[in-house]
């Protein structure tokens, strides 16, 4: 059986970091990540563009778990609230798949301090830290597994994310 595994968690807590070794990890997988379905210019958030990019992201990963070549699929994206899980598993229509979810769910200070260290890079706006901080207490109340990486780095978050797993079959 396939396994659809969606990790998800503030910005800057790590998963793609995470997710990039999981996919090798877990191969043959696929990995994708929800923020390539928002890059646009300019980047503008509406019910419409928010449909679109839900839509994309369902059929993406119902191409990926049909496809023979891939035991997992690897789905990264901030996914803060249980509605927009439900909504993309809604989405899905492939043959049955064992599905996990995991919250990176990083000490405030730790998040804070990866963020920050992201904004002095140039890689995020000023106002990241304060978002990504706003967002964390959100990822309790979500129905995953919360996995906090506050002392773990990428390979050692990643290989607790692949200790939580339930193998996959053919």
């Amino acid at each position: 059986m396939k396994r659809l595994l969606f990790v998800s968690g503030p910005m800057g807590c790590g998963k793609t970091s995470v997710c990039r070794r999981l996919l090798h990890r877990l191969a043959p997988a696929v990995y994708l990540d929800g923020d390539w379905c928002w890059m646009m210019e300019p980047f503008t958030v509406t019910e419409e563009t928010r449909a679109l990019v839900q839509r994309n992201i369902c059929f993406q990963l119902n191409q990926f778990l049909r496809c023979s070549a891939f035991d997992t699929v690897i789905f990264c994206w901030v996914m803060h609230r249980q509605s927009i899980v439900e909504e993309l598993l809604a989405g899905l229509d492939a043959p049955p798949f064992a599905f996990t979810h995991i919250s990176l769910t990083p000490q405030p200070e730790v998040l804070a301090r990866r963020v920050q260290a992201d904004v002095d890079a140039g890689l995020r706006q000023e106002d990241a830290v304060a978002r990504s901080l706003s967002y964390l207490p959100l990822y309790q109340e979500l129905s995953s597994i919360k996995l906090d990486n506050s002392l773990l780095d990428v390979e050692e978050t990643a290989a607790a994310i692949q200790a939580l797993l339930r193998p996959a079959r053919p």
